[in-house]
């Protein structure tokens, strides 16, 4: 009866042992993979894309997390394989990805800065698209790297400079106090704008270079019964507002030219200039890192500048959170230089900046004489 006992005991304390391994954890329900998804198609056509009729929490309903890899395949037989599914724009720079991008009514593919996948994948309205998991989990440790996050309440920020992520750019060959860029003074999408708003005021801006706005756009925000930018107002009706609405595709000739005209019509206006698009990080990013090289920064004055934005925003420093930093600069800074100097360049800090700069506004349209007034309005 003892042994018979024993024995029993044993069994069950084997089964005990194995069987969280065999369920995948104890206590843990057992993921499924999800099914495959058809989904009629859309055109986004402000940044470029194609939505897919199924919003994001319906998508993740399915069984899809971002950090997956999956599969598309559209009706009329483009296909796109082993895709990160990321809630950001994280992938480099000409790198397709189906993105659950907050505030988005729909999941979107599309292609990060690059051309529009719509075209480029021959679509139309009548097209739909399957998607299906490759592999679970196999973008995760960039998910989690790059999906940070800011909050638009004032008073979690230490000042009204830091929220409107407001500055001005020191950099070697720019004037102090000649060029500064921040967050949107007119979309107060984010609830910045009146801060930049007083904080331009107060710099003397006279002449805006507007990269996310459109003439359309422009009259709706001033329209607006809650419109509080009176200092933008006024710039704004006496012609120093430069509206560019660029899309986010840096590396294109459409991008490049729109940048080389507001950059020949900056140098009609006295300074000092604000360049702002939405949240004053991506397209500003670019423009800033454009003029800096031009103006003769070294690449780690570029990467410093730069990287406030993930100070101001996210409290990202190379000492609080060296990991996520490292992966910004590579992943998010470098391709926008590599985009100026050469894909092949190997070691940035060594490159020659105002060289590239120079040749790639050169091939955008503009003039030597109007680079050099450029220069010279930058470095008063």
């Amino acid at each position: 009866m003892k042994t018979s006992f024993k024995r029993s005991f044993c069994v069950l304390l084997i089964a005990c042992l194995l069987l969280p391994a065999l369920l995948g954890g104890c206590g843990k329900e057992q993921k499924a993979d999800p099914a495959a998804a058809e989904f009629a198609v859309m055109h986004e056509t402000e940044f470029g894309g194609v939505y897919l009729d199924c919003t994001i929490d319906d998508f993740n309903a399915l069984g899809f997390a971002c950090g997956d890899s999956v599969n598309i395949k559209f009706s009329n037989g483009y296909t796109l394989n082993d895709l990160p599914y990321y809630n950001g724009y994280y992938t480099q720079t000409g790198q397709p990805l189906l993105v659950a991008y907050p505030g988005y009514p729909y999941i979107k593919a599309c292609i990060n800065n690059g051309d529009d996948l719509w075209t480029l994948a021959g679509l139309t309205e009548t097209d739909t698209a399957e998607i299906t998991l490759a592999e679970g989990g196999a973008f995760a440790a960039i998910q989690h790297a790059r999906d940070i996050h800011y909050e638009d309440d004032r008073a979690l920020f230490a000042s009204d400079a830091v929220f409107a992520n407001f500055r001005s750019v020191k950099v070697h060959g720019i004037g102090e106090n000649v060029l500064f860029r921040s967050a949107s003074p007119c979309d107060n999408q984010h609830n910045r704008a009146p801060y930049v708003d007083a904080l331009i005021k107060e710099a003397g801006v006279r002449c805006i270079l507007n990269l996310s706005d459109n003439e359309e756009k422009l009259q709706g925000y001033l329209a607006a019964e809650d419109f509080i930018s009176p200092y933008f107002r006024s710039l704004y009706e006496s012609g120093n507002v430069i509206p560019l609405a660029l899309n986010m595709n840096f590396g294109s000739a459409e991008f490049r030219e729109k940048v080389a005209a507001g950059l020949i019509e900056l140098t009609q206006h006295e300074g000092p200039y604000l360049v702002h698009c939405t949240e004053g990080k991506d397209r500003t990013g670019f423009v800033c890192v454009l003029l800096e090289a031009l103006c003769g920064a070294s690449y780690q004055e570029i990467v410093d500048d730069y990287m406030i934005t993930y100070d101001n925003y996210y409290k990202i420093t190379p000492t609080d959170d060296a990991e996520r930093y490292d992966v910004i600069v590579e992943n998010v800074l470098d391709p926008m230089v590599r985009s100026i100097v050469g894909e092949d360049a190997a070691d940035l800090s060594a490159a020659d900046l105002a060289g590239a700069a120079q040749r790639l506004l050169l091939d955008a349209g503009m003039t030597a004489a109007q680079i050099d007034a450029l220069k010279a309005n930058l470095a008063a």
